[in-house]
């Protein structure tokens, strides 16, 4: 491997060699400081090698949104059928030149500098020259120390080794671990702002789904790993770490992905500010969907006893009902003691023929209710 890496091994020795000379103006060669800080902007200087395949994977993102209705679409006519759902989704895939593996690309790239760089520390822990670095340089980095603990020094190294380094063991220790956490850290809440922020998730996609595996995997292979990497190699991924997590920030809250979280809260701040442009139509509509929703009201909700209250009981409605039928009775016995006194015998000959009405009337009324009820037997004498 050393013989394929090895124009690595010389191109990444050569970035560190001249940031170290850069910083040996203002600190001592064979401080932390000055050799720290050559492996942060050997990092700062490949991420912005590395911004064309950031914008790259912008751009991929952004059609893998564009691309949702239609992988929809797929999911509901292929539900039953897994592997034709897969096949019609690669197909998709090829047909609009999207890879949906493209945001991997930035670590992808970057994985050999960094791999060439974990090699570069493990020559110097070793007392070893590499690519461009001299024996003198390399025993300068060998001693050279971030808080505490050489650059070359790993978290499973032994104490004799770290002796040998000029450290204490525990200090390694205590420095790798804050360092692996800080790490593990910084890369889930990067991967968790992209999951929460900038993914539609109106629509369930490959991509979404290989999104929320790094999101939990990456954190875990960093701890695990983690273990086995020098300082040197800790800082270089840390840095890397939040420098991702700066610029993601970045992308988020200037350009957000179209449908996402952090989409429709910069519109609705643009529109705040009064600095969107919005179609009339759509304005109106919103506005009328406000004002339908200001206007609706929902009724009130009350006791039985308050609804109870509100209509009139049935006892009620027959008692004025009785009512009105005593003052019809009234009446029409007001008006037949008048006619008696003016027609005489004529007003009595009706008095009588009312009576007779009426009790044939309420004989008519006890039999219907006699054969709707329990009907009373017939007398004896009458079989």
């Amino acid at each position: 491997m050393d013989t394929i890496l090895s124009p690595l091994y010389t191109a990444v020795s050569w970035i560190i060699v001249q940031f170290h000379s850069l910083f040996s103006l203002v600190f001592d060669q064979s401080s932390g400081w000055a050799w720290g800080l050559s492996i942060f902007f050997l990092v700062v200087l490949i991420r912005i090698c590395l911004i064309p395949l950031f914008v790259k994977q912008i751009k991929s993102t952004r059609n893998m949104q564009a691309l949702q209705p239609k992988m929809k679409a797929i999911q509901e006519r292929y539900k039953s059928d897994k592997q034709r759902q897969s096949e019609e989704m690669m197909k998709l895939y090829k047909e609009t030149g999207t890879n949906p593996l493209s945001s991997c690309l930035p670590i992808l790239a970057q994985s050999p500098f960094f791999i060439a760089l974990f090699q570069v520390l493990n020559h110097i822990a070793n007392n070893r020259p590499v690519g461009v670095l001299t024996a003198e340089q390399v025993d300068s980095a060998r001693n050279a120390s971030v808080f505490g603990a050489p650059i070359a020094a790993k978290f499973l190294d032994s104490a004799d080794k770290v002796a040998e380094l000029g450290a204490v063991l525990t200090d390694v220790r205590v420095v790798t671990v804050v360092m692996i956490v800080m790490m593990s850290a910084s890369q889930f809440y990067t991967q968790r702002q992209l999951m929460t922020k900038n993914v539609d998730l109106t629509v369930k996609t490959p991509f979404m789904q290989q999104q929320k595996m790094l999101m939990y995997v990456f954190p875990i292979m960093f701890a695990v790993f983690g273990i086995n990497f020098p300082v040197g190699v800790l800082v270089y991924w840390l840095t890397t770490n939040v420098w991702t997590l700066g610029q993601q920030m970045f992308v988020i809250k200037r350009n957000p992905t179209p449908g996402s979280l952090a989409y429709k809260q910069r519109q609705e701040k643009l529109r705040a500010a009064g600095k969107l442009k919005e179609d009339p139509k759509e304005v109106e509509a919103r506005e009328a969907a406000e004002a339908a929703r200001t206007r609706r009201q929902q009724p009130k909700r009350q006791s039985k006893s308050q609804r109870q209250q509100g209509r009139p009981s049935s006892g009620s409605a027959s008692l004025t009902k009785q009512d009105a039928d005593e003052d019809e009775a009234s009446d029409s016995g007001s008006g037949s003691s008048s006619a008696s006194g003016s027609g005489g015998a004529a007003g009595q000959q009706a008095k009588k023929a009312g009576q007779k009405s009426g009790q044939k009337a309420g004989q008519k009324k006890s039999g219907q209710q006699r054969k709707g009820g329990a009907q009373r037997p017939k007398h004896p004498s009458k079989k």
